[in-house]
């Protein structure tokens, strides 16, 4: 028996959804992804009733394609926002187990280096008095190359590119997309726009507007 036997498959908990609200609605959205670096974040909405204008549930997923085997490698996005929607089902039905077996199986399949390499282990219970180092301010932990908590939020906030992602806005047709102009272009726009193709029936943009330190902001 293997201790993924505990752990809820995605197509059984999304099938468990239909049953429970077939006129639900599941809408996925990518927060934020980078090919070069290998990531991507994906935010999940569930509505338990199609016309419902607030979801029932939010939750997100976060892929790396370090994690995946080279044959998996090509599908990490997708993989991700399967892995979004399995979390998000969960939070809406309810499960003891937000984790899905496709969750768990990426953890066996991490290279352990990978997590050894992070930070060195001790054996806390064997280890004497004063051979674990210890510090006694931030800087001589950073100095040691200790990452601390303030080193790790920096390194996310790079990762990141450093942007709080808001979630899109909702217009009568769903999730809109975000879109700007090119770094070239001679006047710099963006803004959210809707996914309706026929464009007499488009939802009118939600333009944002580009501040002196560069994040988009919505304009007013």
């Amino acid at each position: 028996m293997s201790f993924l036997d505990n752990y809820e498959d995605v197509a059984a908990r999304i099938q468990r959804f239909w049953a429970t609200y077939p006129t639900g609605k599941i809408h996925t959205s990518i927060m934020d992804v980078n090919l070069e670096k290998g990531y991507v974040l994906v935010e999940c909405r569930i509505y338990r009733n199609y016309e419902d204008q607030e979801p029932a549930g939010i939750d997100y997923a976060f892929g790396n394609v370090n994690t995946y085997n080279v044959q998996m490698k090509k599908w990490f996005v997708e993989d991700t926002v399967t892995s979004a929607i399995g979390r998000c089902v969960g939070l809406v039905l309810g499960s003891d187990k937000r984790p899905t077996v496709q969750n768990m199986q990426q953890v066996e399949r991490i290279d352990p280096k990978i997590v050894q390499d992070s930070a060195k282990d001790y054996d806390y219970w064997n280890t004497k008095f004063g051979d674990v180092p210890s510090f006694k301010t931030r800087e001589e932990a950073e100095e040691a190359g200790i990452p601390t908590l303030g080193v790790a939020i920096d390194t996310i906030k790079e990762t990141l590119g450093g942007v709080q992602v808001a979630a899109a806005p909702l217009c009568s047709h769903g999730h809109m997309i975000w879109r700007e102009s090119k770094k070239d272009a001679p006047k710099s726009w963006g803004g959210y726009f809707c996914v309706e193709k026929v464009k007499a029936k488009q939802c009118s943009p939600v333009w944002n507007v580009l501040g002196s330190d560069g994040q988009w902001r919505p304009q007013v």
